[in-house]
């Protein structure tokens, strides 16, 4: 689908725009090392509360207190890259999606086993 709002400039304008929203709310809350890592900036450390489930991707910054395993990052790169195809609508998309990790489309696209949402 691609469009004015998705997979366009104005799409990687709101991803810019996310990603240095999540730098400034790592760069204040991380107190572990920032790491680039599979085109994500990797904020560890974080308190439990500045982010939902094991961690949180904000345009290309991945925020969490100690979950930055490889086979998590790797699921967190498809979500850097889901922010870069739909900017800002990209957590209006997830959240329509639904909180159900094995039933939202993006977590599936990302991987399920990857993100930790399978046994």
């Amino acid at each position: 689908m691609r469009g004015i709002l998705t997979h366009s400039p104005l799409s990687r304008l709101g991803y810019r725009y996310a990603t240095a929203v999540g730098f400034v709310w790592g760069f204040l809350w991380s107190t572990g090392p920032v790491q680039r890592r599979n085109g994500l900036y990797v904020f560890t450390g974080m308190p439990r509360w500045a982010f939902r489930r094991g961690g949180s991707c904000v345009g290309a910054c991945y925020l969490t207190r100690h979950n930055a395993g490889t086979a998590v990052l790797r699921h967190e790169a498809v979500h850097r890259q889901q922010w870069e195809d739909y900017g800002l609508l990209f957590p209006i998309l997830n959240a329509a999606a639904g909180r159900n990790p094995l039933t939202n489309r993006f977590e599936i696209e990302a991987g399920l086993a990857d993100g930790g949402y399978l046994p």
